[in-house]
């Protein structure tokens, strides 16, 4: 199954999903670097999936929560 991002504000509405990554290591290292971006293009949070299943989340792009 594939790994992918729901990107969303911070009252919970979808921006956006990520790519596919074929593992959870790669989703996680993809966030990693990426979330400086994701913040500036108005992303709050983001929850992972693995398929259509929920891993974990809201997880905060922000630093200081």
């Amino acid at each position: 199954m594939a790994w992918t991002w729901t990107l969303e504000t911070a009252a919970g509405d979808v921006i956006r999903r990520s790519e596919d990554f074929e593992s959870r290591g790669d989703a996680e290292s993809w966030i990693g670097e990426a979330f400086g971006d994701l913040v500036t293009d108005g992303v709050d949070q983001a929850r992972l999936f693995e398929g259509e299943n929920e891993i974990y989340g809201p997880m905060s792009l922000h630093a200081d929560e």
